[in-house]
């Protein structure tokens, strides 16, 4: 028998409760429970949005139960209203079978599979494909009133712009899931963001009601970051778990520029360090903030784990070099990796003929582009010394870029101060 931590107090002391059911902390201190998360499969990757609930299933394995995540292979055809002002697009089952089998293979890099209580993934599409429309408003439909539905904020946020009855059905489906999951694989608690707390609870319910069974939810509060900006977020979109769709370099940035406001309570949560070292890391960082010592500890760890010692070693070194003091650090890496640098800051196009000719220091800063609003403020910078072209220091107000200036075949990196990096893309 694995051994049993408190969960609760481990999800407490790390900012990760919000919602529980009464009894759920006795349930769980009892013995090794099983319990399941699910994820919604409308992307070929997760999101670091999902990492919250991927963290909350392997601290419960951590502290000794048996975790099972759920692909929503049915629930993705229907579309979840919970948090959404609009009825979303349906994916059809071949997009939808590829996402799955995408996030499988992300969720398998954090949850350990062997073991007493090792892993299991499942796909409600296995149990909701052989049931027919009739059997489920007649087997399921009957134990939950319009009334119960209504009530959920999920649903009456949408009362006035309207809602479909495909949208509506949401929180049976889910329900449902809860339901067969504790039928058939002994799953006693159900987990997810606060926003899933009403369709969580309906699982409890249809269980109560069906087969007058006990079960108990728990929910994590929502991220959300100082500036009141969305977790998750950048200038250039989502932050994926797939390198494909956000790089490890962009992915470490991320990480590497969270502010301090946020990141006591980002590693927390996405970091496996206890509550002591991560105190001794705090201190650390409050000694001495402007190294950054919190956000390098939690960019490393979970780089790593999203991706791998290797991809972490090759994002440092990419990172570094941006900010050094010489060419031959950027010069040095991968094209791949030095193009991801590169359209990682603020980038301009210009076409390669311009170069080809030859053009005006205070043009380029000015006239092909807004790194400085005038050619009488670029002249300034330049004469204070406060430009370089791919890290050489600009004195001349006269100097011509031309083609000789572009690096990698296609870039040409400009720093105007000491922290404002920017790129020309040639076209």
């Amino acid at each position: 028998m694995s051994t049993i931590k408190n969960y609760i107090d481990e999800l407490k002391w790390r900012g990760m409760l919000h919602d529980i059911m009464p009894g759920t902390e006795e349930l769980l201190n009892r013995g090794m429970t099983t319990g399941y998360i699910g994820f919604d499969p409308t992307a070929d990757s997760l999101g670091v949005g999902n990492l919250v609930q991927i963290m909350s299933l392997l601290h419960f394995q951590r502290c000794g139960h048996k975790p099972i995540a759920l692909v929503g292979g049915a629930t993705g055809m229907v579309g979840d209203p919970s948090g959404k002002s609009a009825e979303r697009n349906l994916l059809d089952e071949t997009t939808l079978n590829h996402n799955l089998s995408c996030q499988k293979a992300q969720l398998e890099k954090f949850l350990d599979f062997t073991g007493e209580n090792g892993a299991i993934i499942v796909n409600n599409y296995d149990w909701f494909k052989t049931m027919t429309f009739l059997d489920f408003i007649r087997d399921i439909g009957k134990h939950l009133s319009v009334n119960y539905m209504m009530a959920k904020d999920s649903v009456k946020s949408r009362l006035e712009t309207g809602m479909s009855f495909t949208e509506f059905s949401y929180q049976l489906v889910q329900g449902y899931d809860f339901y067969y999951l504790w039928k058939n694989h002994g799953v006693m608690i159900q987990m997810g963001g606060s926003d899933q707390w009403g369709n969580i609870v309906t699982g409890t319910e249809l269980i109560r009601r069906k087969d007058g069974g006990e079960a108990f939810a728990l929910t994590t509060p929502l991220i959300k970051k100082a500036d009141g900006t969305k977790f998750g977020k950048t200038e250039g979109g989502n932050v994926w778990l797939d390198p494909k769709r956000t790089s490890p370099y962009k992915f470490y940035q991320f990480w590497l520029n969270a502010a301090d406001a946020d990141v006591a309570t980002y590693i927390r949560i996405f970091s496996l360090k206890n509550k002591e070292e991560i105190e001794v890391i705090e201190a650390e960082h409050l000694a001495a903030p402007h190294l950054r010592i919190l956000q390098k500890a939690l960019a490393d760890e979970i780089t790593t784990r999203v991706h791998s010692a290797e991809a972490l070693i090759q994002a440092k070194a990419a990172s570094e070099a941006l900010f050094g003091n010489t060419i031959d650090g950027l010069a040095a890496l991968p094209d791949s990796v030095f193009g991801e640098v590169a359209d990682s800051i603020k980038q301009f196009e210009i076409e390669r003929s311009i170069l080809s000719a030859g053009i005006g220091i205070m043009d380029l800063l000015a006239t092909h582009s807004t790194i400085s609003k005038s050619k009488g403020e670029a002249k300034r910078l330049i004469e204070g010394g406060g430009v370089s072209i791919n890290k050489s220091k600009i004195n001349d107000i006269n100097l011509i870029v031309n083609a000789e200036n572009i690096i990698k075949e296609k870039y040409i990196l400009v720093q105007s101060g000491k922290k404002n990096y920017f790129s020309f893309k040639i076209k």
